[in-house]
């Protein structure tokens, strides 16, 4: 590894690269682990539908992952296998999360097409609108806050978790709710 680290591991684990990464940002067990790792993660995550481009990308930012969090990890939790293979796991929901964030909001930039000799239309969608916002403010306050973050700023549910100091369980139980009471507040509106 770095002659700084003092230590000359041969053929080291995967856990004894992270924690050289974790006790001292070693950067030659990063290039050993990013070698060894990079290539299987895209694989995996092609094999799970990402497409070769975006597979590259997510790799590369579940290894920088595994770079800047390397002190979580925990051998006593699993391997470190299957920490990056997680790591990648979650990257690739998070995405498709933010697609079909991406699709809401084209279908919300519909309204833009609403056609102005069609007062009917416009008064549908701003009927539509002030239902949504009345549903809303029906949420308990932590329910509307994690709603805000998820479809307001477009942050993911781990994202959400870090800025509340929530478990992730917790943001994603609140995230349910909140939908399943606005659902059924606007269930006539499908």
């Amino acid at each position: 590894m770095d002659q700084s680290s003092g230590n000359a591991l041969t053929d080291p684990s995967p856990e004894q690269l992270i924690d050289l990464i974790a006790r001292s940002q070693d950067k030659t067990a990063f290039t050993i682990l990013f070698d060894a790792y990079a290539p299987r993660v895209k694989y995996f995550l092609i094999r799970n539908g990402a497409s070769s481009a975006s597979a590259d990308e997510l790799a590369q930012e579940a290894l920088l992952t595994v770079w800047r969090k390397a002190h979580y990890f925990s051998a006593d939790r699993g391997t470190a296998s299957s920490w990056i293979f997680t790591i990648a796991r979650n990257l690739r929901i998070d995405e498709t999360r933010r697609d079909k964030r991406a699709q809401l909001y084209a279908m919300v930039g519909e309204f833009d097409d609403i056609d102005p000799d069609r007062p009917d239309e416009l008064v549908s969608a701003t009927e539509h609108a002030k239902r949504v916002r009345s549903a809303m403010t029906q949420l308990p306050d932590d329910q509307l806050e994690v709603v805000k973050w998820s479809f307001v700023e477009g942050a993911a549910h781990s994202e959400i978790a870090e800025r509340l100091g929530l478990p992730l369980g917790t943001v994603k139980s609140r995230l349910r709710l909140a939908m399943r009471r606005m659902r059924k507040s606007l269930e006539d509106l499908a």
